[in-house]
């Protein structure tokens, strides 16, 4: 089966593939940062003739790699976001070489496939908020440690707090030590993205749109009450879509 394109998104945790065939996303799939090989890659891509790449990366160190991988894939080398291709959004931010290359994909992505003024909060390694003004510009965000970081560093910098895996709660009140800890992130760091969408809001539109992605949205979005819509593949699609932009140039 020919795919055209293999959009790739560079995470501190993870590298997130995205398998498409014109404006579909056929398929999906993760390879842990600190574990990603060749081998890995090809074996993840089964048969899949792959034409076209194209890549998103926070990551410098694994960018070369990685791109000298893809080259071998598909035959030539992939577009890499902030180089040969900019994201075509007016940057407001103080320095606007600071802003990731992700933030600035999925600003974008919301503007293309929601509406402006929007809200992208993030929930990966960091989770991220970023703002975009009714007049389609990006207006700058917020940085929090991600909910693992956190849960880590409870455990690395207190001498009694146990080592927790990311999970569901068992109820609102934690009745041990596990539990209470885990309450707290994902109670405590909802309730946070709560207030700050609202606030947000109250600065650039009651009619912004509350969008939510990253890899661990699936487990805090059910205990969110501001977010309006929930994108697990926003980045993906925004590399997409920027890939076709590029083509039809």
């Amino acid at each position: 089966m020919s795919i055209m394109l293999l959009a790739v998104d560079i995470g501190n945790t993870n590298i997130t593939f995205g398998l498409f065939r014109g404006k579909c996303i056929e398929s999906t799939f993760n390879i842990p940062t600190c574990l990603y090989s060749i081998k890995k890659l090809k074996s993840n891509l089964k048969n899949n003739k792959i034409k076209e790449t194209i890549v998103c990366s926070v990551v410098p160190r694994l960018t070369r790699r990685l791109s000298e991988d893809l080259k071998t894939i598909a035959d030539k080398k992939p577009y890499i976001i902030g180089k040969s291709i900019k994201v075509p959004i007016k940057n407001l931010y103080r320095n606007p070489g600071q802003v990731g290359q992700d933030r600035l994909v999925n600003a974008f992505a919301a503007i293309s496939f929601y509406c402006a003024p929007a809200i992208v909060v993030d929930f990966g390694t960091a989770i991220t908020f970023d703002i975009i003004s009714k007049r389609k510009e990006y207006l700058g965000g917020m940085i929090l440690p991600g909910l693992k970081i956190s849960l880590e560093a409870l455990n690395k910098r207190t001498a009694l707090l146990p080592k927790v895996s990311l999970k569901k709660p068992n109820g609102f009140i934690g009745r041990d030590t596990r539990n209470s800890m885990l309450s707290g992130i994902i109670y405590g760091f909802s309730s946070l993205t709560d207030d700050l969408i609202t606030r947000i809001k109250k600065r650039i539109g009651k009619d912004a749109l509350a969008i939510a992605t990253g890899g661990n949205i699936n487990l805090i979005s059910k205990y969110c009450r501001e977010i309006d819509k929930i994108d697990p593949f926003l980045t993906l699609k925004g590399l997409n879509r920027l890939y076709a932009m590029k083509k039809n140039t």
